[in-house]
């Protein structure tokens, strides 16, 4: 079952037209990894690097901006299934902004800061902000490769700032004084909060949750699948 903001209770059918395959998502005890380091996805590093990204208001844009569809994702950094779709549907998602098919808009949110406790969430959402000043492939690859990285389930202090630095590490051209000192500072705490309230106004009711030009996609374990996600976004149109 989803994860459900804690401030707002929401029906597991909550607008059934919004929620998209979050049929199967986060939960409080659910599936993570060690607070380790891993970098992007075998296989997926020189497709990542490819990817610009742009910030238009609350929300992330990878690829190009004219691809004819619009995939938006909503994800939070501490969400254990967000992490197990980046390393499957996210997968066919790089390749297919790589291929000009879509664009993908990530809304970043942090409510699992209230339900867990700490502020890993929003500490990771800020980093995710100042990777794409970088420039292009800088936020695709550090995004893969932070939540391949994702700390333990409910750890209050994951994503710590010295842990943040080091998964940059591994994203080629990514550290920089600018860069590091953005995560240290927390200097888009603003826009973490504004991401947030997006969320939270979004009508969606847990993450990870994928919408398609604006629709849902039906089934919710087709997300953590690449082979019957990329069959879902085919029924979709795309």
């Amino acid at each position: 079952m989803p994860v459900r903001r804690t401030r707002r209770l929401v029906a597991a059918a909550v607008s059934a037209g919004l929620i998209g395959l979050a049929a199967v998502g986060c939960s409080e005890g659910g599936a993570s990894t060690a607070a380790v380091v891993t970098v992007a996805p075998e296989g997926q590093a020189d497709v990542l690097a490819r990817l610009p990204a742009a910030v238009e208001g609350t929300k992330i844009v990878v690829g190009d901006a004219r691809a004819p569809h619009t995939v938006t994702v909503y994800v939070d950094p501490r969400c254990g299934y967000c992490a197990k779709f980046e390393a499957s549907g996210g997968t066919v998602l790089a390749e297919e902004a790589a291929a000009g098919t879509v664009k993908v808009e990530y809304v970043v949110a942090s409510f699992l800061d209230d339900r867990t406790g700490g502020t890993a969430s929003a500490r990771a959402a800020n980093a995710l902000r100042a990777s794409v000043e970088a420039g292009p492939g800088r936020f695709a690859s550090f995004q893969a490769a932070l939540f391949a990285s994702q700390p333990g389930s409910g750890a209050r202090d994951g994503f710590s700032v010295e842990h943040l630095l080091r998964i940059a590490d591994g994203v080629e051209g990514l550290r920089s004084a600018a860069f590091d000192r953005a995560v240290r500072e927390n200097a888009y705490q603003r826009w973490v909060a504004d991401s947030e309230k997006a969320f939270e106004g979004s009508g969606v009711g847990g993450t990870p949750t994928v919408l398609v030009d604006g629709s849902a996609l039906p089934g919710g374990d087709a997300l953590y699948d690449a082979a019957r996600f990329s069959e879902a976004l085919r029924d979709a149109g795309v």
